[in-house]
């Protein structure tokens, strides 16, 4: 059980000022696609999306127009502060290690990217670094902080309670909102608006290059990327991105060590295929339905290949048709939550994260944070998710053969509930990597992943590949199996998630 703090009020929020000049829909990349057979425009999708999350942020985007936060823009600064919500009655914000900042994106006209940083809650400067992303595209890495992995949950009254859980428990962990214009993030130039995974993985790579610079202590540590959803695009760009670094010697050397993509959408064209058949293994439809669906899939794997091969509005032509199969099926299931099919959506609303938008648009909790008071939290943009719509159907998995070849450590987890980004198409993208062990780990044996002595889930792994399946879970597996999620990173991290306990 998770331990409320009777202090851990936001009327007593206390900070220590600390600036170091140098210098990651709804977690779900997921549209509200109850769009049953109807064309909508992306802004409709994004819009759609938001409103399952019941999220509603004032502004479509964080576009500032201040001429005093637009000619401050220094690019390549790191401003960053320590913080803290525990008042006088925790550790001391020095001691607390969690840190709220900007960066200044140096390959854009005024862009700042705004990150949280907690510190290991063991204290020990020696665990991983890792950072986590969150997808939409277009939403805050605050959903998943406050919602899944970070170290506090949000109370009804908007005070924090610990989590149990977090996943600072077992490293040194960064929250970061992208692209630019999601959560805290802004620019004061529409140009900054990034459309794809280059703009992405560029940004980010920037980023972590500037953030070692002002964290020294934290170089030799391992580093690992982690997300979910539509971070299954960003996840293995920023990786690539990382690896070619290092090998080109460009700047500090990030010690890289591996990639975990929860529910992720990586490889759409197999992805899709794959509704049909989950739908009816889990008895949402016919074999009939399914039958009939299935007769979709050709146009919708042809459209996706014209879109690698072309790009451009081939890739919004791909992804009008490979929707229309999965709003076939959600026709037919009705209510159905397709992040989590246990359960049923209320009209468009799937879950309740309100309390998210409110909290961080307190001027108290803003000020804490460093955060400039006329910026609005955007818990999710459809200007981004709109902005990305090219990108939606881009093949991910082709850089991660050469980094498995590597050495560097691929997990796939994924819930078993989630329909969206279901473990049934991300378990198919993963047999297909072609990479030199494709064959040994499709004829892996599957294992049970224990935790405290209970089945959890069931893995397969080979060499540095590994592929999750997370029992009792949705699309959020961090939220809907927290002991087991935590356990998953550390086991993982550790290289010991094979063993059995």
């Amino acid at each position: 059980m998770m331990t409320p703090l009777s202090t851990l009020t936001l009327s007593k929020v206390s900070l220590s000022l600390v600036f170091l000049f140098f210098v990651s829909l709804s977690p779900s990349y997921a549209t509200s696609r109850l769009t049953h057979g109807h064309a909508y425009t992306p802004q409709s999708r994004a819009e759609k999306l938001i409103r399952s999350l019941n999220l509603f942020p004032k502004d479509p985007l964080n576009v500032v127009k201040t001429y005093d936060l637009a000619a401050s823009f220094v690019p390549g600064n790191i401003v960053e502060k320590k913080f803290s919500f525990l008042a006088d009655s925790g550790p001391s914000v020095q001691d607390l290690g969690h840190h709220a900042g900007y960066y200044s994106l140096p390959h854009s006209k005024a862009a700042r990217m705004f990150y949280f940083f907690f510190e290991s809650r063991n204290n020990n400067k020696d665990d991983p670094v890792v950072i986590w992303l969150t997808g939409g595209p277009g939403c805050g890495s605050e959903l998943a902080l406050f919602y899944e992995n970070g170290p506090f949950h949000i109370a009804n009254n908007l005070s924090l309670i610990w989590n149990d859980y977090g996943w600072d428990q077992a490293s040194n962990i960064l929250f970061v909102d992208q692209p630019t214009g999601t959560g805290f993030s802004y620019t004061s130039d529409d140009r900054d608006i990034r459309h794809d995974e280059a703009g992405v993985s560029n940004d980010l790579y920037d980023f972590l290059q500037e953030f070692f610079k002002a964290h020294p202590e934290f170089v030799k540590n391992d580093f690992y990327i982690t997300g979910e959803s539509y971070a299954g695009h960003y996840i293995p760009a920023l990786a690539s991105q990382v690896n070619k670094g290092n090998k080109q010697n460009e700047g500090i050397h990030i010690n890289l060590k591996g990639f975990a993509i929860g529910n992720g959408l990586t490889n759409p064209a197999i992805q899709y295929s794959a509704y049909p058949d989950y739908a009816l293994e889990n008895g949402i439809i016919t074999k009939s339905e399914h039958d009939e669906i299935s007769k979709l899939i050709p146009g919708c794997v042809q459209a996706a290949k014209t879109c690698e091969a072309q790009g451009g509005r081939s890739c919004h032509t791909a992804l009008d048709t490979c929707e229309v199969i999965f709003e076939r099926i959600l026709g037919i299931a009705g209510d159905i939550n397709y992040y989590d099919i246990r359960k049923k959506c209320i009209g468009h609303l799937c879950y309740d994260f309100h309390n998210l938008e409110t909290l961080l648009n307190l001027q108290k909790v803003k000020s804490a944070l460093g955060v400039d008071a006329g910026i609005e939290f955007v818990s999710c943009s459809n200007t981004v998710y709109t902005a990305m719509e090219q990108d939606w159907m881009q093949n991910l998995d082709v850089g991660i053969p050469a980094l498995l070849e590597d050495g560097i450590k691929l997990l796939v987890y994924a819930g078993e509930e989630d329909f969206i980004c279901n473990w049934l198409g991300n378990s198919r993208w993963v047999q297909a990597i072609e990479w030199s062990g494709q064959k040994a780990f499709g004829t892996s044996p599957t294992v049970k992943f224990v935790v405290d002595g209970a089945e959890a889930g069931s893995l397969n792994s080979y060499g540095p590949l590994s592929f999750l399946k997370v029992h009792g879970a949705g699309h959020m597996v961090p939220m809907d199996q927290p002991k087991a999620a935590l356990q998953m990173l550390k086991s993982w991290m550790g290289g010991n998630l094979t063993i059995t306990k």
